[in-house]
């Protein structure tokens, strides 16, 4: 069943370098083998929830407050195009890459690519098996980054999961040249230290840098040593990308980063980033942090510098991933309370925390600050067995107006004005009712990104979305057309 209004009671706000031998993947016509969850966006195992939760939940849908199980609702101004399902590829679907014609989409398991010429019928254009989560995904001209954060046997694509406790243990970097779509062909592979959670792409004639998030040392792993209080940068020559290499490792919290808890109770102790968002027409870049909200200049690639630094330790768990404004006077933080794992769109958690920081730049060059203006987060009642978290959006580009859609797991995919900073609202919305009422499941949209007329959006459980915009407010983005699209890297919409 589809709804395509929201019932008034649904409507109530929430209370307060590699040997050639290691480098083949399989393009794939059967399911693959499973790959190991990580710390982190990870998957939960089924977790019952107790009858009277499961009561709750069961009444919530009766009396029309959520959808039901599997139900699709969504704004008035929101059309479902298409969903693909997963296929080959059994693992979390995760994060999503454009490049003309094509949308390229990760999963645990490896990554596929889409045409999506026909929105309405996106066609499965290659399937490459590649475990090593998370397998966040990008594109630069003919080559593809993917990161590795689970500890695995070698650098191949054939690895098996092996404990990062032993020295011969693999994670970092993974690099394909896609000028066959329809072949990719694994050329490099970069180990990094404490693996790569995700990573962000710095292009340039010549070379791609690549800022490689990853963070939770510990002793015991050889690779994976603390201090771990900066990222890793790796240089990628376009026509040579087989000597990828580390170039650097920049220092970002010479004091530690935020302590956490006990001295911050309920925050994350700030041990590597675990996104950063860079604005190259600006040399800006945005950091997420764990405990920690940095923006920095990029103007040296190679040697991106601090400008200023934030925390919230009052509603703040974990700062998750950042947007730019066109505009680089704002910036836009997520917040992943729960880890990814937990309910967090409830009146128990209330707006507030488990939301959108939103934070205006002020002042000129090096003297630029982060200065806070308000919370965001989506109004519309989950249940308590629906992991519902902040995760991954990007710009609708309208001249004037600040315009954002963003995934929220089973919270579904928000479309959201931040034009007045310090009244966000939301404008549009498609979710999926709870996959269960009787346990807590991990699902929804990873990604949801606009790109060339479409949101696309890869949801964990249920596959690839594409879902039509039609509103006077974000019409104008209709116009506007892009070759590429790594939202990590955001392009200057207006200006290219």
């Amino acid at each position: 069943m589809i709804s395509l209004h929201t019932s008034a009671a649904r409507r109530r706000r929430l209370g307060v370098a590699v040997a050639a031998a290691g480098l083949l993947a399989t393009l794939l016509t059967a399911g693959p083998a499973a790959a190991m969850p990580d710390p982190g966006d990870t998957a939960t195992a089924r977790t019952d929830v107790s009858a009277a939760q499961e009561a709750e939940a069961t009444a919530a849908i009766s009396s029309g407050e959520i959808p039901g199980v599997d139900e699709i609702v969504h704004s008035s101004n929101i059309t479902h195009l298409a969903n693909v399902p997963k296929d080959a590829l059994k693992g979390l679907n995760t994060d999503l890459a454009f490049q003309g014609k094509y949308a390229f989409a990760g999963n645990y398991d490896g990554f596929r690519i889409y045409d999506i010429s026909n929105p309405k019928s996106p066609k499965t254009v290659a399937q490459v098996l590649c475990p090593g989560s998370q397998n966040d995904v990008s594109v630069s001209g003919n080559l593809l980054f993917l990161s590795t954060d689970s500890s695995r046997s070698d650098n191949s694509c054939t690895s098996t999961t092996q404990p990062a406790t032993e020295k011969s243990s693999w994670e970092g970097m993974k690099v394909f040249d896609i000028s066959d779509k329809r072949n990719p062909k694994y050329v490099a592979a970069v180990e990094t230290a404490c693996g790569s959670h995700t990573h962000t792409l710095v292009p340039e004639r010549k070379n791609v840098y690549v800022y490689v998030s990853s963070y939770s040392p510990r002793d015991t792993f050889p690779d994976c040593q603390p201090p771990h209080d900066g990222i890793s940068v790796i240089k990628v020559p376009r026509n040579a990308p087989e000597k990828a290499a580390v170039v650097n490792f920049p220092v970002l919290f010479p004091d530690g980063g935020n302590p956490g808890a006990p001295t911050n109770p309920g925050v994350s102790k700030t041990t590597g980033c675990h996104d950063i968002t860079v604005l190259p027409s600006k040399d800006l870049a945005a950091g997420a942090c764990m405990g920690d909200g940095l923006l920095f200049s990029i103007k040296d690639p190679e040697n991106p510098r601090i400008i200023d630094r934030v925390q919230d330790n009052v509603n703040f768990a974990f700062w998750h991933s950042a947007t730019f404004n066109q505009k680089a006077d704002k910036v836009v933080f997520t917040d992943e309370l729960g880890g990814g794992g937990a309910a967090t769109c409830n009146e128990e958690i209330g707006p507030k925390r488990g939301a959108d920081g939103i934070y205006d730049i002020v002042g000129r060059g090096d003297h630029r600050k982060l200065v806070f203006r308000s919370y965001f987060k989506i109004d519309r009642p989950q249940a308590d067995t629906e992991v519902c978290v902040a995760h991954n959006g990007s710009i609708i580009p309208v001249k004037g107006r600040d315009l954002m859609v963003q995934a929220w797991y089973q919270g579904g995919v928000s479309v959201w004005d931040f034009t007045d900073s310090s009244k966000p609202k939301e404008i549009g919305y498609f979710e999926r009712g709870p996959v269960s009422t009787d346990a807590v499941t991990t699902a929804g949209p990873w990604s949801a990104y606009y790109y060339n007329g479409y949101i696309y959006s890869n949801d964990i459980a249920k596959g690839f979305d594409v879902l039509k915009l039609d509103d006077r407010r974000t019409d104008p983005a209709k116009r506007v057309r892009l070759d590429e699209l790594n939202v990590q890297t955001q392009p200057d919409y207006f200006d290219r």
